[in-house]
């Protein structure tokens, strides 16, 4: 048996595709880095969980379902990491999960969201700058990323602030900055495309929704609205083996 249990937690999706292309892809990378260690899988979201168990016949584990049966096959040594993007109430959830087995297990820690330290800021930065070369002269990229009710949402706007003058932006399904904060700031800088991307772990529901579609509401019809034209790219920030690594290192941080 595996020495040791690492068990990947994210929000979960319910679009098979992109669930296999990003959380399947950092899953993949992490049984490769470590090969020693099982790798298993939660998602925190028990709206997709249900979905998934009755559109596709999959059922996935939550972290304390997932942790029950890591204890069960007798490992002692487990490292969960978190693939969410900011320490939020998702985030929060997994950490008390965590807690609670404190007991069950030799050794068993969180490794941190993507976004936590300054350092986590500017390599994320610096990849955003880098994330699409082919980029048309005079376009933006623009990212979605989710938003949070909590304090955390200050995340959006860092990044977005940290960009700024890249011709890369930042915004929020959810909270601070919106669409039309960033529409102000596309405008002001004389930005008449954009390659409109998300900036979460999958492509899924708020990409195919909230990003690109034919809702007066969604962010594609907003920009067009304000005669800026957008191109929507489905590419979930896990299926980059940059992104996925900032999450092998925060895990190895923990070990």
């Amino acid at each position: 048996m595996a020495k040791s249990a690492i068990l990947i937690v994210s929000f979960g999706t319910t679009y098979p595709k992109t669930r296999q292309k990003s959380i399947g892809a950092v899953e993949a990378a992490f049984q490769k880095t470590f090969p020693d260690s099982k790798v298993f899988r939660a998602f925190t979201s028990n709206v997709v969980i249900k979905r998934i168990q009755k559109n596709e016949q999959i059922k996935i584990d939550t972290p304390a379902e997932a942790l029950t049966k890591i204890h069960e096959a007798g490992f002692e040594d487990v490292f969960v990491q978190s693939l969410h993007l900011i320490p939020g109430i998702e985030y929060d959830m997994v950490k008390a999960e965590v807690e609670k087995f404190q007991g069950a297990f030799k050794k068993i820690v969180l490794g941190s969201p993507l976004l936590k330290t300054f350092a986590d800021y500017q390599r994320l930065v610096e990849f955003i700058k880098h994330m699409d070369p082919d980029k048309p002269t005079h376009s933006g990229l623009l990212l979605m990323g989710h938003g949070t009710a909590d304090s955390a949402f200050t995340a959006y706007a860092c990044l977005d602030h940290m960009l700024m003058g890249s011709g890369n932006y930042v915004g929020a399904v959810e909270s601070y900055p919106d669409i039309d904060f960033e529409i102000n700031r596309l405008v002001n800088d004389g930005i008449k495309h954009v390659i409109l991307q998300p900036l979460m772990m999958v492509a899924g529901n708020h990409a195919h929704h909230d990003m690109e579609s034919d809702s007066p509401t969604s962010w594609s019809s907003k920009l067009q609205a304000h005669g800026i034209t957008a191109d929507a790219k489905f590419i979930g920030l896990g299926e980059y083996p940059e992104i996925q690594q900032m999450y092998i290192d925060h895990l190895k941080t923990v070990m």
